[in-house]
């Protein structure tokens, strides 16, 4: 029997529990949010037994401090430098300089060379905020929603078109207020990761794709490197 390519991409979308991504939230298939944000390193080794100490100290108070959970992702991945070999390109091509034009070719065999043989990965910290809606919210509003049904519990009987704007509406309020329960954790998260020293910046819904595109499809090249796309927003 021959495959069939629909079904196929359905099966491989069930396995994904995202639903949505917009407005900076990951919007899972089980109704709760995620905001995830970048964490720079630092290099703690190379830090005096001072510092340390008041590094630890100060993550020690940080997480004391949150009441609620959190996730902590440490992605590794192979960096992807043929952006970096363009660049060096053209810049040759610009270079009137034969000298110069024989040393940028020298370098670019000397990284291809070296690429090869070690594989140079790249660090990206992540910390996972989510937020689970309260349970049961749902089916308060459903019974509201059925008891407006009969016209003898309200004063106009709706149409389909009034209750699906109806319904929409309460789903977008509903949404803008998980989203600013949401946004209070995010908030406490950052203010504390600053508070250590570390810079830390919410990822927007494009670096949000980008991430997920990355971690889904492990063997391909990366669609943006996200690290250059988050830095210029610090």
């Amino acid at each position: 029997m021959a495959p069939n390519p629909k079904q196929d991409a359905g099966n491989s979308l069930d396995l994904v529990d995202i639903k949505e991504i917009k407005e900076k939230t990951v919007i899972v298939k089980d109704g709760s949010f995620r905001q995830i944000v970048m964490v720079g390193g630092v290099n703690f080794s190379l830090k005096s037994d001072s510092e340390q100490t008041i590094i630890t100290q100060a993550y020690q108070t940080f997480v004391n401090s949150i009441d609620f959970p959190l996730q902590i992702v440490i992605h590794s991945r192979k960096v992807n430098i043929d952006q970096y070999l363009q660049t060096l390109q053209v810049r040759r091509e610009t270079e009137s300089s034969p000298i110069l034009q024989n040393q940028i070719d020298e370098y670019v065999e000397f990284i291809k060379g070296f690429v090869q043989k070690n594989a140079i990965m790249e660090k990206v910290f992540l910390v996972v905020v989510p937020f689970y809606p309260i349970a049961g919210e749902g089916s308060i509003k459903s019974a509201s929603s059925a008891l407006s049904s009969f016209s003898f519990f309200g004063k106009k009987k709706t149409t389909a078109v009034e209750q699906q704007a109806k319904n929409k509406e309460d789903e977008d309020k509903t949404f803008k207020e998980h989203l600013e329960q949401l946004h209070q954790r995010t908030s406490q998260v950052t203010n504390g990761l600053l508070s250590i020293g570390l810079e830390a910046t919410v990822l927007e819904d494009q670096q949000l794709i980008e991430l997920f595109y990355n971690f889904y499809n492990p063997q391909t090249i990366e669609r943006k490197n996200i690290i250059a796309a988050t830095e210029g927003q610090q």
